[in-house]
This record gives structure tokens, sequence and C-alpha cells, in this order.
């Protein structure tokens, strides 16, 4: 008879879940995604259910690691909040099982796992393609998501200034607060993307809120809201003039508005990057459009499971 499952709630998760433990992770996931072997990934589009009465979707990411032994399902709620509700934007639950017997082994606090990897994910982007010697971040968003990019990118790389902008000036002051300064607050989108070499746009925003004339040439843009076919944070003239990558191309062609909407090619994964069959294209103006996937949830989430189950069992 099988174990009941473990419970790891979000505290934990936060415990034991790091960045330098999750980014050389996930690279090994993304190259393993790409190369498109069954054995190694199977993964298919994210399946969105309609919550229309809530303004939201329920997301379902299953992924299935042959040769790893990972088996995984996220179930992650997302809403289109009017401004100044309290309601949550983002709910997850991630659950692991045995795929040898089909048994659930884990339930875990998803957000935690979605933040995190998500700005990794964001993060390794910066690392394949940002142009050397970047010395200025601007971040458009200050929720959970702003955070967590805000926290792996100043730990990864070394900016001298990092600027931030919200559609609220209560907003941007609490996140600067809560970083501890060290953050320009910004009166305007384009004040804070001005002369930027790294862009990271993390809002909840359904029209652009970067405009291609605002960013400067050869600058990387980390593009991570905006994930329905009709939901924008990028104009047209920005998704027309950078090279674009994707966590997943299947996903970006289905799922986000940003390419579908602008007509834009997607010309590469950040898996082919990690894998050599396509340049970064460091000089020019690139743009990672994120999606999310399952396959970044197993892995993070089976690190989630690795690092608990040796703390529990630690004399």
């Amino acid at each position: 008879m099988a174990e009941p499952p473990v419970i790891i709630w979000q505290q934990e998760v936060e415990n034991v879940l790091r960045y330098r433990d999750l980014v050389p992770r996930l690279e090994d996931a993304l190259g393993k995604f790409s190369r498109r072997d069954s054995a190694e990934v199977v993964q298919p589009v994210r399946t969105a259910v309609p919550l229309q009465k809530h303004s939201g979707f329920m997301g379902l990411m299953p992924t299935y690691m042959e040769n790893d032994g990972v088996l995984s399902t996220k179930f992650v709620c997302f809403y289109k909040r009017e401004k100044g509700s309290t309601l949550p934007a983002v709910q997850a639950t991630v659950v692991l099982l045995d795929p040898e017997r089909g048994n659930i082994k884990a339930v875990m606090d998803g957000e935690v796992i979605t933040a995190r990897r998500t700005a990794a994910i964001s993060a390794i982007s910066a690392k394949l393609l940002m142009a050397s010697g970047a010395e200025v971040l601007a971040i458009l968003g200050t929720g959970t998501q702003a955070l967590s990019h805000y926290t792996v990118f100043t730990e990864m790389f070394s900016f001298k200034e990092v600027r931030v902008w919200s559609r609220t000036k209560e907003n941007m002051e609490r996140f600067v607060r809560s970083v501890g300064g060290g953050v320009k607050g910004c009166g305007s989108a384009e004040e804070a993307v001005r002369g930027a070499d790294v862009i990271v746009t993390v809002t909840g925003s359904t029209e652009p809120v970067l405009h291609g004339q605002w960013v400067k040439a050869g600058a990387h843009v980390a593009a991570v809201g905006a994930c329905r076919p009709d939901w924008r944070e990028l104009d047209d003239v920005l998704m027309k003039s950078a090279v674009v990558y994707a966590d997943s191309r299947e996903g970006a062609l289905s799922e986000s508005g940003d390419v579908i909407l602008s007509g834009a090619q997607v010309f590469a994964e950040l898996g082919d990057v990690i894998n050599g069959t396509k340049p970064a294209e460091r000089e020019k103006t690139t743009v990672f459009k994120s999606l999310g996937m399952g396959v970044e949830d197993a892995v993070s989430a089976q690190l989630v499971f690795d690092q608990w189950t040796a703390k529990e069992t630690k004399p």
C-alpha cells in the first residue's frame, strides 16, 4: 500500500527552494525540452478552463520526465483583477506523483514555485541574451513576480541601477520599501525603460505597456505577463524589431497575444540556445516571451521534495 502523500506548505517551500539550486536544474530542463525526446520530457501545451464568472482561468500543466522518474501537474488559477482588488491574481498547487504506481507523493504550495521558477527562467534568458556590461535593470510591475525577479536578478547580476514602475504610486512606494531601498521609482513606464539594458515586464495588463520606440537598441526584454492569446504587454514595433525567443514555441504560438497579434516570428527557444542549435543574438534587441511550462514546475517540485525529504530525515 502506498504511503500517504506529504503536504508541503508555503513557508516550507520558501525555506528549501533556493535560486542557486534551482537555476542549474531549470537550465538542464530547458535543454531537455527543446530536444523533443519523449524519454526526456512529455509535456502538452497548458489546458486553460475559463472561469467566466470570475474573469479568470484554471490552467492544468502536466509533465512526465521518464528518464528522471518525475511525474507532476500544476493547477493554477489566474485572474484579470479590477484595480484595487484585494483578491490574489494567481493561486497555484503542484502535485508530485509516483510514475509507476500512480499515487500522489506530495501536494505542495505552488505560488512560491511559480514565482521563483518564472523569475529564474527570466534570469536565464538574461544570462544567455543580454549584452555584456549591462548596467541598468527596469522592472514594470510591482507584484509577487516583480519581487521574485528583483531578487534573482540582483543575486545573479551586478546592475548599477534598478528602476521600477507601477500604475499606482502606492504600490511602487511599497515595493521600494520592501526591497530596502536602492531602487528608483519612476513616474512612467517610459521613464523607467529609457536607456535600460534589461527590461522585465511583470504586469497584469491586457494592452501594451512597453513601446518599442522607448527601448534602446541591443536591450533585452523578459516579457512575463500577458499569458492569453488576446492579452498584450509589448507593442508591435518592439515585437517586430526584436529577435524573439520563447520557452516553448508551441506555447507562444497558441497562448501569447504579444506573438500572435503582432505576427512576430519566434526565432528560437531558450533550450535551443542552451543546446547550441541556435545562436544568442546578444548584439541585437531581444525579447524573451515567457509563458511558463509544466517541466519547469516538475523539476522545481522535485527539488522541493528532495530538499524537504532530506531535511525531514536528517537525524
